[in-house]
């Protein structure tokens, strides 16, 4: 069995989908992952740049205090230049110095894990060493808060002060180390050394695979005095979000509260209304009458104009359906009587054959001819008014006038007379010349089937011109009896009619309506103080 899910069901899934979307964005593009790196940078910056100010600040007080038991170095030419190319860093014109965190894991490279301290080559510069030695305290005791890893280094990058018991090593071969005794601020990303299991979540250790270091040069005028070296495992996502849990479950419970609102408000507007569609549906495929009306909460636009099409192709199917068994009914009564005639006359013909005169024979056969006619008229006309139900206007233009005199002309010779009263300002109507002559004609034939043998009849046309359209009114009026007031309402149905005896099939005003509806006009019957008269209206 196929799955076929509810709309209700489809517009939760996709909301819970679009909630995923960012947490699906923090995993797959690491965004959020750098922006935690860059946390972690910005911390050790700021830590990094307090500490420099206080190693410079002692720095110099021992350097001009002359400590330890020598006179005075000259302080203009001690430590290392710093980069010409990095002048405007240290232009004592510019008070604002800001670092900006700048590291990215879609865009910095991850280096190996930093190789350990080294003996150098010379040891550590004592004047540095005696500014460090203050300093150690502080920050042992800063580390227990911020568990940065803080090192102090002089001009040659021998480690003077530690958190990590490292004094008189050199880590001049770490590339953070060198870069900074240029006078530039380096940071960036290695591998942490795993050797222990991943800490609880609640642990203060981090959990994070790579960890950021950060060197700040100690500069002075345009001397580089030494570089502070911090380093911190940045947070990874699992912990970040441990320790936002209560915003992100709170977030969580919001969002998760508006997915379901919104599942709720489609559900309303849309599923409800379609489930009541689908209702009214099978309730017409079951046959019932006017079970397809416009929904009064559609909820939305195109729900409520699907509901209004509903409604409409239900009461057309409904006529449809109401017409085809009226006319089912009339087509069988129709040919039932020519047909019961013919099989009496028939049996009588097959009993009584031999018996018979020659005029009683033809009599009957003549009965027999008559039925033939009627029905061959029935078939022929069934056939006119089923083009006529499905005839679809083209581009043809008709010249009227010419086609009322040959119309007129021709039914004159047939004995009736046919007046013409034609405005001259009508010349064209939008319908093929062989469809207007068929309206002509079938009105014609209307008139003398019911006026009797004395009828005369009366064409006559007048331009009619509206906001938008022009239009010509055909006026066919006779001097017969006239139509009861009874049957006024029943001319146009198929089948219906007062000449039977003279060959009247009931179809010929059918016919009429049918083309003239086809191509955009009316027809209707006007009040008569004598004879009939129709009024067929088309446009020019």
């Amino acid at each position: 069995m196929r799955l076929r899910p509810h709309l209700r069901t489809v517009f939760l899934l996709v909301n819970l989908l679009i909630l995923l979307l960012p947490i699906g964005g923090i995993a797959v593009l690491r965004i959020y992952e750098s922006e935690l790196i860059r946390l972690t940078e910005s911390e050790l910056i700021a830590q990094g740049a307090f500490v420099s100010a206080l190693f410079r600040d002692e720095l110099l007080r021992v350097l001009n205090s002359g400590n330890p038991g020598t006179e005075a170095p000259d302080i203009q030419k001690y430590g290392v230049p710093v980069d010409p190319r990095l002048a405007k860093l240290v232009n004592p014109n510019e008070p604002l110095r800001p670092l900006q965190p700048k590291l990215d894991l879609a865009r910095d490279r991850v280096r190996p894990p930093a190789p350990p301290p080294e003996l150098p080559d010379v040891p550590a510069d004592r004047y540095a060493l005696a500014a460090a030695e203050r300093l150690n305290p502080m920050l042992h005791e800063a580390s227990l808060t911020t568990l940065a890893g803080i090192r102090v280094t002089d001009f040659r990058g021998v480690v003077v002060g530690s958190t990590r018991g490292e004094t008189g090593m050199s880590l001049l071969s770490r590339e953070e180390i060198h870069k900074a005794l240029t006078g530039r601020h380096a940071s960036l990303l290695r591998d942490r050394i795993l050797t222990e299991p991943a800490p609880p979540l609640a642990s203060v250790s981090r959990r994070g695979r790579v960890r950021v270091f950060v060197a700040m040069p100690v500069v002075h005028g345009d001397r580089v005095l030494g570089v502070v070296a911090l380093s911190r495992t940045a947070l990874d996502i699992p912990k970040a979000l441990y320790q936002n849990r209560r915003y992100l479950v709170l977030g969580a419970s919001v969002i998760v509260v508006v997915v379901i609102l919104v599942s709720l408000l489609t559900s309303l507007t849309i599923s409800r209304p379609v489930t009541a569609l689908i209702r009214q549906a099978e309730q017409v495929s079951k046959g019932e009458r006017s079970a397809a009306v416009p929904l009064a909460k559609p909820g939305t636009y195109e729900v409520d104009r699907l509901s209004r099409a509903l409604a409409e192709m239900s009461l057309i199917l409904e006529k449809r359906a109401d017409y085809i068994r009226a006319f089912a009914s009339n087509v069988s009564h129709e040919f039932k009587t020519p047909l019961t005639s013919m099989r009496g006359t028939v049996e009588i013909l097959r009993d009584h054959f031999d018996q018979m005169t020659a005029d009683e024979k033809q009599r009957f056969f003549g009965i027999l001819e008559e039925d033939t006619e009627r029905l061959g008229r029935l078939v022929g006309r069934l056939l006119d008014l089923a083009r006529a139900d499905v005839v679809k206007p083209g581009t043809e233009r008709t010249r009227i006038l010419q086609i009322l005199e040959n119309v007129a002309e021709r039914y004159r010779g047939g004995g009736m007379p046919v007046a013409l009263v034609l405005d001259p300002h009508v010349e064209t109507v939008s319908m093929a010349p062989e469809t207007f002559e068929s309206i002509i004609s079938n009105l014609l034939d209307n008139a003398r089937q019911h006026g009797g043998e004395e009828v005369s009849v009366t064409l006559a046309t007048k331009a009619r011109v509206t906001d938008s359209s022009r239009f010509v009114d055909l006026i066919v009026s006779d001097t017969g009896k006239g139509i009861s007031r009874a049957d006024e309402e029943k001319v146009f149905r198929p089948f219906f009619t007062t000449a039977r005896s003279v060959g009247g099939t009931g179809l010929g005003l059918s016919i009429v309506q049918a083309l003239v509806a086809a191509h955009g006009g009316t027809i209707a019957l006007e009040p008569s103080t004598s004879g009939t008269r129709f009024r067929v209206t088309l446009p020019l």
